[in-house]
């Protein structure tokens, strides 16, 4: 796509948790050999993101979005693949050289509670991004910025020179989501920036974050367990599970018509308040390890539609449909099955 701002290509996270190297040591079949233990987080995930939109990534618990999120924005180095900003790569820049496009790309993180320093107050943190990135602002040019964007997110000129313990967990992400701002980036990623907050303050931060991408023309990458939450933002959905992407499609087609079984096992998952009922899909047996990943179809063992060739052979995400954008990685929507 020629308007893709950030284009994620076999994306790969491994974390070797192998220990020292006696850990390692292992006997096997009357021989000492040394093995490593890996958990494989992320698992050749491909996404292209268009300038302006919000794309959704979303699955259970451990299913490697955070990873994916982290490792997309330099927290993590890859285990392989590539990642491009504008048409840059960058995940093979060094710490130098990657410096200018941390100013374009920023993130808000999770918990307010741990992701603010607790020994700046407000005016500092949100200064010292400004002085690192624009060294040539004058002291007048930052405390306009500063202003300008506490007004914009909502952050009360007086609380300038308090400190994070005095706030709200919400007043704690409104000040989070001025810091990513302050700087003028182009592409945000939101790691979950509403799950550790109360419902009613969940739909203020969720409004000023799409007012704030309607202003500024912002690229959101949405991290999210809560799917209540990605139809109201996002339009597009990436499904994670255990490290793969199983289905990518427009927010109003992935609601509407769900076609991997993992996505309909979610889906059927949400509350209904319009006094509907719903049927909830239970999926079978555990959730497998990321360690020792299954053979073939990561989702075979907790589907129903599974057969020989999902026990066997890894899906590729195809595209369904005639033109409604929608991609899907199983072999039961391949063959008609599903």
């Amino acid at each position: 796509m020629s308007d893709s701002i950030v284009i994620i290509d076999d994306l790969v996270k491994y974390f070797d948790i192998s220990g020292g190297f006696l850990e390692q040591l292992q006997f096997k079949s009357g021989k000492v050999i040394r093995q490593k233990t890996e958990v494989k987080a992320v698992n050749g995930v491909s996404l292209e993101i268009k300038k302006g939109e919000t794309l959704a990534v979303v699955g259970e618990s451990g299913c490697g979005k955070s990873t994916l999120a982290r490792t997309v924005i330099g927290l993590y180095p890859p285990t392989s693949g590539q990642v491009f900003y504008r048409g840059q790569r960058i995940d093979n820049l060094s710490p130098k050289q990657m410096l200018p496009y941390r100013r374009r790309m920023q993130m808000i993180f999770q918990d307010p509670y741990a992701s603010l320093n607790p020994r700046k107050s407000v005016r500092q943190t949100l200064e010292e991004p400004i002085r690192f990135h624009m060294p040539k602002s004058n002291k007048k040019e930052v405390k306009e910025r500063v202003a300008y964007v506490m007004k914009q997110v909502g952050v009360n000129p007086g609380w300038k020179d308090r400190f994070p313990h005095e706030f709200s967990g919400g007043q704690r992400q409104r000040i989070a989501i001025a810091r990513s701002l302050v700087v003028d980036p182009g592409f945000i990623i939101a790691d979950e920036p509403v799950s550790a907050l109360d419902v009613s303050i969940q739909a203020q931060i969720l409004n000023l974050l799409m007012d704030a991408q309607e202003e500024r023309g912002l690229t959101y990458l949405f991290i999210t367990h809560d799917l209540s939450v990605v139809r109201h933002i996002a339009a597009r959905v990436a499904v994670m599970y255990l490290g793969t992407l199983c289905e990518l499609a427009t927010t109003a087609e992935l609601y509407n018509n769900p076609r991997h079984p993992y996505t309909q096992a979610l889906l059927s998952a949400i509350p209904a308040i319009d006094g509907r009922k719903k049927q909830h899909i239970r999926l079978p047996g555990e959730i497998p390890t990321p360690i020792n990943l299954p053979k073939g179809c990561v989702f075979h063992g907790r589907c129903i539609h599974a057969n020989d060739r999902c026990l066997n052979e890894i899906p590729v995400l195809l595209q369904v449909g005639d033109s409604s954008g929608s991609y899907v990685a199983c072999h039961g929507v391949e063959e008609g099955r599903v």
